[in-house]
């Protein structure tokens, strides 16, 4: 699920956001004006835009999946607060859901006494 959640997530924030809101205009509320670099209305902004919907609603369930899942195993593991907390967390950062993953199944493999890959 990890894997899955941090793909969604880096092809959102790395490819729909910026084809969606890279038009010069504000974005959020936030950004006064953002780079210019799709028109309004152009087939890369409409990709965006797409990709911004139906990846978005997406990893959003799938990542509900993913806290369930790792609180699931959490327990079962018995894990500590702090380490099921960064866990979960991590979820939500590009990039570092792949990092959480490989430490929680070093941790599962070295609790079940099998080979941990180095």
């Amino acid at each position: 699920m990890a894997t899955v959640v941090g793909m969604l997530l880096i092809v959102l924030c790395l490819v729909g956001v910026p084809l969606a809101n890279f038009d010069g205009s504000g974005m959020w509320g936030i950004f006064g004006s953002t780079p210019d670099l799709f028109a309004a209305g152009s087939g890369a902004q409409e990709l965006g835009n797409a990709i911004t919907e139906y990846l978005g609603v997406a990893h959003g369930w799938l990542y509900m999946i993913f806290l369930i899942m790792a609180f699931l195993l959490a327990r079962r593991a018995e894990w500590d607060l702090q380490f099921t907390l960064v866990t979960l967390v991590c979820g939500t950062i590009p990039v570092l859901s792949f990092w959480a993953e490989r430490r929680a199944t070093e941790r599962v493999r070295a609790q079940l006494g099998e080979p941990v890959a180095g």
